[in-house]
């Protein structure tokens, strides 16, 4: 979808049809409500860490993923928002915060980091969509081996789409 067209331009839309995007919240929320029943009932079976990795549950991430992006691109795509949807935010009280009382703005330090991928697959291959709840799942890992080794991080996001970043070329 182009950033061009009417759905991204500072007048307001008037009448939007919010049909398409109720169907993909409720696909969304069925898909979540499958997922906790099929995850209970893995959990009843097995341990925790064989439970992670079980086919059913699995395969159930990679839906929700999917459906969650198709919720993005509806909204996108209708509204010209750039819905932050995949997002957990945790109580702050939970762990120590950046913004702690005794700290100063001086001395807290921060800085945004991307990674961006390229994904290609081939007909009969994987299914691109897949590709956002792999990346959402990796990105909780990588956020708690962050906390792990002392850092905050009080925001983090997997995203779709070209970005408006210019990147150079590896020459690695």
């Amino acid at each position: 979808m182009s950033h061009e067209d009417a759905t991204h331009g500072p007048a307001p839309l008037g009448a939007v049809d919010p049909a398409p995007m109720h169907a993909a919240v409720d696909a969304l929320a069925a898909a979540l409500h499958e997922y906790v029943e099929t995850a209970v009932g893995v959990r009843a079976e097995f341990g925790a860490s064989e439970a992670d990795e079980d086919p059913r549950v699995l395969a159930l991430e990679n839906r929700v993923g999917a459906l969650n992006a198709r919720l993005f691109d509806e909204l996108h795509g209708a509204l010209g928002i750039h819905a932050d949807l995949t997002s957990s935010v945790w109580d702050p009280q939970d762990e120590a915060a950046v913004d702690d009382e005794d700290a100063s703005p001086a001395d807290v330090h921060d800085d945004t980091f991307t990674l961006d991928y390229v994904v290609m697959t081939r007909p009969g291959g994987p299914d691109l969509d897949d590709v956002l709840g792999l990346l959402d799942r990796w990105g909780h890992e990588a956020r708690e081996r962050l906390v792990d080794a002392g850092y905050a991080v009080p925001e983090w996001g997997v995203g779709r789409g070209e970005d408006d970043h210019e990147h150079e070329e590896d020459d690695e």
